[in-house]
């Protein structure tokens, strides 16, 4: 089930983010508190919670620029369709907020370059740290 996050999730949200395989943060102290906090009140962050009740990733886009801040599944909850939904409600959140169009980046030769190149996102460059960067029009 998708839906939005309470300050209840964030403890899960920080599991997720410090427990992924790829994408994992080279300064850990790059994604703050203060920012998950920020998210919870302006993105929103949206979580994918299965019927157990375990929160099994979430997604973030960003109002202020378009940006598409988080999308995390927790290991052994791939494949299911929850990255594609999450990447959904993101993507509606910053439509709603009035961008044309949705911005990320991510490494190379990862699963998640893979994904966002089959849901129709496009490469338009690198950023200075290598990764690839990705759009896709909203509209």
């Amino acid at each position: 089930m998708l839906r939005r996050a309470a300050a209840g999730d964030i403890p899960r949200i920080w599991e997720i983010r410090n427990g992924v395989r790829e994408n994992v943060l080279s300064d850990p102290e790059r994604v703050t508190s203060a920012d998950i906090a920020w998210f919870l009140k302006h993105g929103p962050i949206w979580v994918w919670q299965e019927a157990d009740g375990t929160v099994a990733g979430f997604s973030a886009g960003d109002p202020r620029d378009g940006w598409l801040w988080a999308l995390f599944v927790a290991p052994g909850h791939e494949g299911k369709g929850i990255g594609r939904a999450l990447l959904k409600a993101a993507c509606d959140s910053l439509r709603a907020a009035g961008h044309a169009a949705a911005m990320l980046s991510t490494e190379p030769g990862s699963r998640a370059e893979r994904h966002y190149r089959a849901d129709g996102w496009s490469a338009v460059g690198y950023n200075h740290g290598g990764e690839i960067l990705f759009r896709k029009p909203l509209r």
